[in-house]
């Protein structure tokens, strides 16, 4: 069986997500940065086999799976252990609404491309796009500690990490490089603290990616992004 090949890159929310689901799963492998800061998710090369140009993108059993979380979901289902999801359907839909309220509420609108549209072709300051992002944070956050906070333990449900504690370290993690307060939210700090103990969370952090030397990169990782 091939290595599995992740198309990554380092800054990016919904690569960061797939980086620790395949850590906790166990799952050896490769890592190719794909540079959106310079576009490389835009290449003749990279559209040949990601028609929609984002990362991540995972090559794997002769799949090429897109949609970080559809690849967590897949990883989830033909790696059993540890689960990410509960069995019982209720805890089950809880879980996954904790993460969507991330993933598809929250990040969209932070995404790097649409930050890229306020600046340039709207010509807003890097002011008022830094404002549009920590307010979208701000939104999603009060809910998303109330919804989380009746079911949680260590983590967001209960006391291992879940489908909803891959989404949310990246988030808190963009909600800091933003300087958006999270005092507010004691629930969504003690999960992200107890997912900091865990090495399939810190390996996947994006300060500790790209010093591996084997990796093969499509640009460079100079510039910083979403």
């Amino acid at each position: 069986m091939s290595r599995p090949i992740l198309y990554d890159y380092f800054r990016s929310s919904a690569a960061y997500r797939v980086r620790i689901a395949l850590n906790l799963k166990g799952v050896d492998y490769e890592s190719r940065s794909v540079n959106l800061a310079e576009g490389a998710q835009k290449s003749d090369d990279y559209r040949a086999i990601n028609p929609q140009g984002f990362v991540p993108m995972l090559e794997i059993e002769g799949l090429r799976l897109t949609q970080s979380l559809a690849i967590v979901v897949y990883l989830d289902q033909t790696i059993p252990d540890p689960p990410l999801m509960p069995r019982d359907p209720a805890d089950g839909a809880h879980v996954r609404a904790m993460a969507m309220t991330i993933a598809c509420d929250i990040h969209p609108l932070n995404n790097l491309r649409v930050l890229k549209y306020l600046k340039g072709e709207l010509g807003q300051p890097q002011e008022t796009v830094d404002a549009w992002y920590a307010h979208w944070i701000s939104e999603g956050l009060p809910a998303l500690e109330a919804m989380a906070a009746p079911h949680a333990g260590d983590f967001l449900f209960g006391d291992q990490p879940s489908l909803a504690d891959v989404c949310l370290v990246p988030q808190l993690f963009n909600a800091r490089r933003f300087n958006v307060p999270l005092d507010a939210y004691p629930t969504l700090l003690r999960a992200d603290a107890s997912a900091a103990k865990l090495e399939a969370f810190t390996k996947a952090h994006p300060d500790k990616q790209g010093s591996d030397q084997s990796r093969t990169l499509m640009g460079s990782q100079q510039e910083q992004a979403q």
